[in-house]
């Protein structure tokens, strides 16, 4: 038996509840990992909320780090003991579990598990964003949405080593420090400033070559009017509520833009992609030029605690559970 989160009905944070579970031995294809640590996103609130589907009940969780320590028939390139994280499979808050061998990466040993289960879902969706979704290169203007935020903040640091001006929104003074340390040239306070306006006077109107909007409903359709023409809106996220369906129309009005939602699961379905994009997130961990900022800890059984906390928009950076 190990223990794990469950939910039972969607809700508030009561509903996660810790219990005792059996993971099974792994089947073929599979192996079993101990966690070692635990990546919390908020994509795992709107699960808890309902608002995505799953079957009940669910183990919640999308990412982590640990050790293999069981597996299964037909497993090539995996050993019991190896270092290994993986994203964007539900069921990681738990002790233990079975993940599918194809979706996990080895954890070089420069990087500690608390790292690897920070930077992985966080990580991977910036490497796609940056590298695939819109490649940006140097000379480029970027805004990036919520910049004190797990992804916000490797964009930013990301972004500046590749060359590109950054220009960041946030909701405070303190979150302001963390996105300019991370890389932001510019730093646009929400809450006080038209970040419209602002960033048509930081451009001196020529506006942004692609916007990275997790924000969602409040920042949109704002985010178009950030757009040089021929400009690309990127939205990977909402945390302020769902872009409410709208008139694709107004991509060619404002300058024939380009518009996407994409989602890291689609950017790693093939085995290949995931390797590359892995290999990219710890080259650029490695150098330094990316730092993953692990700014909370809390222990499993806290889980609740913890979301409180990220749904309040209290949290800067990435936070982990520790088994």
């Amino acid at each position: 038996m190990t223990r794990a989160i469950r939910i039972h009905q969607t809700g508030g944070p009561e509903v996660l509840q810790m219990e005792e579970v059996t993971v099974p031995a792994p089947k073929r294809g599979q192996v079993k990992i101990r966690h070692h640590a635990i990546g919390l996103n908020f994509i795992e609130i709107y699960f808890r909320k309902g608002a995505y589907p799953a079957e009940l009940p669910f183990i919640p969780g999308n990412e982590g780090a640990g050790e293999v320590i069981a597996i299964g028939a037909g497993v090539e390139g995996f050993k019991i003991g190896d270092r290994v994280a993986y994203a964007a499979l539900p069921g990681s808050y738990s002790e233990e579990r079975l993940v599918e061998a194809k979706y996990l990466v080895k954890l070089p040993k420069y990087i500690s598990y608390e790292t690897g289960a920070a930077m992985m879902l966080k990580g991977l969706t910036a490497q796609y964003l940056l590298r695939r979704t819109y490649r940006v290169k140097a000379g480029d203007t970027i805004l990036v949405h919520a910049a004190a935020g797990g992804v916000g903040l490797i964009l930013c640091q990301w972004a500046k080593a590749l060359g590109a001006t950054v220009i960041g929104t946030v909701g405070s003074p303190e979150k302001a420090k963390l996105a300019k340390k991370a890389g932001a040239k510019h730093v646009i306070l929400y809450n006080e400033e038209n970040f419209v306006e602002r960033v048509n006077q930081i451009t001196k109107g020529k506006k942004c070559d692609v916007v990275y909007d997790g924000v969602g409903k409040s920042t949109f359709p704002g985010s178009l009017d950030c757009l040089r023409m021929l400009g690309t809106f990127v939205s990977f996220g909402s945390a302020s509520g769902q872009i409410d369906a709208f008139n694709i129309g107004i991509l060619q009005q404002k300058g024939s833009l380009f518009a996407t939602r994409p989602t890291l699961f689609h950017y790693i379905a093939k085995r290949e992609d995931l390797e590359a994009m892995a290999k990219d997130l710890f080259k650029v961990v490695k150098s330094g030029d990316v730092v993953i900022p692990i700014h909370a800890r809390y222990a499993l059984a806290d889980v609740a605690e913890a979301h409180r906390a990220l749904e309040s928009r209290a949290t800067t950076g990435a936070a982990v559970l520790i088994p």
